[in-house]
Formats: structure tokens, C-alpha cells, sequence
């Protein structure tokens, strides 16, 4: 086996967390697995992974070898491209995963303009709120907003994308203006419940200052325009994404509050199944959106980022 085939192998199987999925991944008994990355490790003179019976952790020199490796494959798969490239034709089914609410507002009218462009190439979008797993789904790309699950996943910049702490001028008036983030404990807060553990928990940082603050309110929901509508209707306050609520701040139906105190940011990412090279269909999509949102990485540090 060549170097370049033993990275590609090594970062399936981290990703996999076990030497078992790998295996039925790559349609291959565990023995086969375990033999590979046995030999790869004499190889190198060095132990790349702790394992146990369920579970598998990267020693030292195993995430070096895992993370200076995807460089190598990333700059092999620009290799081939550039050689390629000209030759393969996007052609086939794409199938897209994204938020109900910034796919439907920002990447469906983004994949409409690139039907047009690649009219060979199929594109089904499929919009969800849970949680993605792209192999057992067969999906070919997500679209997702926020932190990853998983560091091991193969993630692209799409855009940057911060939150901000707002409310309805009728609201503000009502209530007053919060002077800190301990001042939300004595305000209506509308929030999306996600999990227990973080529900109705804000963090704010200022500097080298940090402030984690309880919140409560009359209404709370699993989706976010629901509690964007009851920001507008003057229910309280409420964090959204820069991308969702830049044209209502402009145009005054909310104002940010806090403005001086940065919450968590909300980044956007191209996600891929693996690190193998994408097929041409699938490349064009990724080099189109990516230019397509890239104002919104050049734009980050403006007061709305450029949404």
C-alpha cells in the first residue's frame, strides 16, 4: 500500500470510531482493518491509535499523522483536479441537506441559479432540522449552520455568520433595555429548545469577560422562526443568526441589544461525507456556493457581515 492510500485509509477509520464500522464500510472483515493498521504502524515505527474493545483515541503522533495527512490529501485531490478537471463533466444526482430555515432562504434560491448553469447535474434538497449523519442518509453535501458535531468531519467555510441579542422597538419600550446580561434575568426571553442542558442558558463574552445567564419567557420553541415571529410581535427578547435577522435590524422592526457583548458565533460549513476526491458533480456545487457566499466570508467583521 502507498502513503497516500494509508492516509486516506487511517482517516476513514477515525471517523468511524471503531475498527468494525470501518470494516463494513470499506466492505471488509475487522481482522482485514485491524491487519492494515497494524502494518501501517510498524511502517512508521510509531502507535497511531489506543485501542479498546468498543472504542478507538488518537495517540499524539496519531492526530499529527491524522491531521497534517488530510493537508497531503487535500493537496493531491488539487493536484488531480487541476490536471483533470477540464476533462470531467458535472453530471448526476447531488443530494444537498440544509436547515429549514437558511436553506430555504438563502440555498434553495442559490441552487436555482445553479440549475440553470449545470442543467446536467440533479440536485435534490432535502431540508431537516435534526441531526445529519451523510453516510447512512446518502447524502452527498450538507449545508450547516453552527458548530460541527464532529471535528473529524471534512468541513468547508462557507460563510461567517454571528448571532446577536435583539427585540421589537414596541418591545424595548415596554421593558426597558437590558444595561448587562445579568439584566435578562428580569426579562421576557424567547429561545429554541435544542437540548435540556442548554435550554435557556446565553453566553456573552466582552473581552476577556464571560457571563452565562439563566433565562426565562412565556414562549419557547424547536423552531427558530417561530420564535423570530414572536421577537417581531413584541413577546421579548431573542438571539438570532446575522443571516436571518440583518434585513429586519436595518430595517428597524428589531433592534440589537447588548451590542457591545459577542455571543457564540454561528459559522456556516460545506459538509462532506469523506476526504476522498468529490466527483465533478459534486464539485461544482461546492466551488459555486462557495462562491456564490463568499461576500459573507470577505464581510465578516461589518456590522451585519454582509447579509
Amino acid at each position: 500500500m502507498d502513503g497516500f492510500s494509508d492516509l486516506a485509509f487511517f482517516a476513514l477509520l477515525v471517523k468511524h470510531d471503531s475498527l468494525a464500522a470501518a470494516a463494513q464500510q470499506l466492505g471488509v472483515t475487522p481482522p482485514a482493518v485491524s491487519k492494515r493498521l497494524a502494518a501501517i504502524e510498524r511502517r512508521l515505527g510509531v502507535r497511531l491509535l489506543q485501542r479498546t474493545t468498543r472504542r478507538i483515541g488518537l495517540t499524539p503522533e496519531g492526530e499529527t499523522y491524522l491531521v497534517d495527512g488530510a493537508r497531503v490529501l487535500e493537496d493531491l485531490e488539487a493536484l488531480e483536479r487541476s490536471v483533470a478537471g477540464q476533462h470531467a463533466v458535472p453530471k448526476g444526482l447531488v443530494r444537498v441537506a440544509a436547515s429549514f430555515g437558511f436553506g430555504r432562504r438563502h440555498i434553495a434560491p442559490a441552487l436555482s441559479k445553479f440549475a440553470r448553469k449545470y442543467p446536467d447535474v440533479e440536485v435534490q434538497l432535502a431540508l431537516t432540522d435534526r441531526p445529519v449523519n451523510l453516510v447512512e442518509q446518502g447524502l452527498d453535501l450538507q449545508v450547516h449552520v453552527g458548530d460541527l458535531p464532529d471535528a473529524r468531519l471534512t468541513a468547508r467555510l462557507l460563510a461567517r455568520n454571528r448571532r446577536v441579542l435583539c427585540a421589537s422597538p414596541a418591545y424595548l419600550k415596554r421593558a426597558g433595555e437590558p444595561a448587562s446580561p445579568r439584566d435578562l434575568a428580569r426579562h421576557a426571553c424567547l429561545f429554541i429548545r435544542e437540548n435540556d442542558e442548554t435550554f435557556g442558558t446565553w453566553h456573552f463574552t466582552q473581552g476577556t469577560r464571560k457571563d452565562t445567564v439563566k433565562v426565562r419567557g412565556p414562549l419557547a420553541s424547536n423552531d427558530g422562526e417561530s420564535v423570530l415571529a414572536w421577537g417581531l410581535d413584541g413577546h421579548g427578547l431573542l438571539i438570532r443568526s446575522m443571516w436571518e435577522a440583518a434585513p429586519m435590524l436595518r430595517s428597524g422592526r428589531l433592534r440589537a441589544v447588548l451590542a457591545e457583548w459577542a455571543l457564540p458565533p454561528a459559522d456556516i460549513h460545506l459538509v462532506f461525507p469523506t476526504r476522498a476526491l468529490l466527483p465533478a458533480k459534486t464539485r461544482a456545487l461546492v466551488d459555486f456556493l462557495a462562491e456564490r457566499f463568499e461576500p459573507h466570508r470577505e464581510a465578516a467583521a461589518g456590522e451585519d457581515g454582509g447579509w
